[in-house]
């Protein structure tokens, strides 16, 4: 459940998304992420870093091999979704 109500917070899994091609920095991330405020990013990266999902590396945060691997378990609901997209 803990993962759950990580990944339900606005904004979580669109970090995540946009980390799938490589590290980013805040300024990079804030960016990609459209409307979203410095406090909002700042807060989710800190919940991400807490749960192992992202690190600081480099100058820019990226996927942990956890975060990885949870990138690589919501993949079937990004093949589906384009699959309804099509369909609508």
């Amino acid at each position: 459940m803990a993962l759950l109500d990580l990944l339900g917070r606005r904004w979580t899994l669109r970090v995540v998304w946009e980390l799938r091609r490589g590290p980013l920095t805040f300024a990079e991330l804030q960016r990609r992420c459209d409307a979203m405020s410095p406090s909002v990013l700042n807060q989710r990266i800190g919940e991400l870093r807490a749960a192992r999902i992202i690190a600081h590396a480099g100058g820019g945060y990226r996927l942990t091999a956890e975060g990885k691997k949870l990138l690589a378990s919501i993949a079937p609901l990004d093949d589906w979704a384009k699959r309804w997209a099509r369909a609508k």
